[in-house]
């Protein structure tokens, strides 16, 4: 009965031991979400909320899934060079000014696409630096 009990209690160890191993490309998302959640405290939070709800007819929510999927290129461009003009988010129309961060760095703007693309209600997993400059020329 003991060595049942051993046996079993080896194995569950095991088990817990590789179900909390973490591949390299998670433990990366992870860190970049924890980063990018800071940063939108930072740049974002004042006007999209701090559940992503948006503010009025101001700031768009950022809780629209299907948006934020369809326009995840743009999302780099929004952030670096800002944004004006109407956008339509969720069916409902937005026309205010989003100010440039035109400071960040590629990484930042990676850690916040991560972060807004993997929360309120998305999951759109990873996003790198080099896609966020590759995304960054295609800004019009």
């Amino acid at each position: 009965m003991r060595k049942l009990i051993l046996s079993t209690l080896f194995l569950v160890i095991i088990a817990m031991m590789v179900y909390s191993c973490q591949s390299s490309e998670q433990l990366k998302q992870d860190i970049y979400y924890a980063n990018g959640r800071d940063l939108y405290i930072k740049h974002c939070q004042n006007c999209h909320g701090s559940k992503g709800e948006g503010l009025n007819e101001l700031a768009p929510p950022l809780t629209d899934t299907v948006f934020l999927k369809e326009n995840k290129q743009k999302i780099a461009c929004f952030i670096k060079n800002g944004a004006s003009g109407p956008i339509t988010v969720n069916g409902k129309k937005y026309d205010g000014k989003m100010p440039d961060f035109a400071t960040l760095a590629n990484i930042d703007i990676a850690q916040i696409v991560v972060y807004i693309t993997n929360t309120y209600g998305n999951k759109q997993g990873t996003y790198s630096p080099e896609q966020i400059a590759e995304d960054l020329k295609n800004c019009k």
